[in-house]
């Protein structure tokens, strides 16, 4: 996938950071669409079906956490990756973030040249997920990763993508226990700045809708995946 094969919807109400954002990424060649509103968001990237969506936070009409839980109800982006990109920097923020289902949470001011490279680092992960092609079976429980779903006995289970990545990292290897180094690195990339309570609450999600007893915790190490 060539950068100008990819689309990225912009959506934040300062018209300045439409500008500065735009530009700079439509110099390394992506497709933008911008809209003002997590309302006009919505509505746009059912229309466009977008690689990536960059979101603010605090939005008239609809904020941004709400417009990422509306769009992660709709079927057609459920691989579309969305960020946040945000002047709220709070841990109560960022969680609320990821709670409604976002890949990433970046926090402004930040100059160009690194938003830039956080792109391009979210989208070589949306390359490399889309490269890969397995299913994995654990007795009642169904990764599909070509169609990013989660069947558990009959029951199909959708995941945000951070929590679908994460169910399938620690699925891939049942009992071996992976170091909170290891998930944030082979989740969120190396490259990727989260807050410390990102893998928390990620993992507290998937025990609630997949079970609590398929994960446990090793206290100052990580956790693990148990059958």
């Amino acid at each position: 996938m060539n950068n100008n094969d990819i689309s990225i919807l912009l959506v934040d109400d300062d018209p300045d950071i439409l500008e500065i954002v735009s530009y700079n990424l439509a110099a390394e060649g992506y497709h933008i669409l911008t809209a003002e509103n997590g309302k006009e968001a919505v509505k746009k990237a059912k229309k466009k079906k977008p690689d990536l969506i960059i979101l603010d936070v605090m939005m008239p009409e609809m904020d941004g956490i709400e417009a990422c839980e509306q769009l992660r109800k709709i079927p057609s982006l459920e691989n579309t990756m969305i960020t946040f990109l945000t002047a709220r920097g709070e841990d109560y923020s960022q969680m609320a973030g990821f709670d409604a289902g976002a890949d990433d949470y970046i926090t402004k001011p930040i100059r160009p040249k690194v938003l830039v490279s956080k792109v391009k680092a979210l989208l070589r992960r949306l390359r490399s997920e889309e490269s890969e092609s397995t299913i994995v079976n654990l007795g009642e429980l169904t990764i599909n990763r070509d169609e990013y779903k989660i069947l558990n006995g009959k029951e199909e289970i959708i995941l945000p993508r951070k929590e679908f990545e994460l169910l399938s990292l620690l699925a891939s290897q049942p009992g071996k226990v992976f170091t909170r180094e290891d998930i944030l690195n082979q989740v969120w990339g190396n490259d990727v700045v989260v807050g410390g309570r990102t893998i928390d609450v990620h993992i507290r999600k998937l025990r609630e809708k997949i079970g609590n007893e398929k994960f446990k915790t090793v206290k100052g190490v990580g956790y693990k995946f148990v059958i």
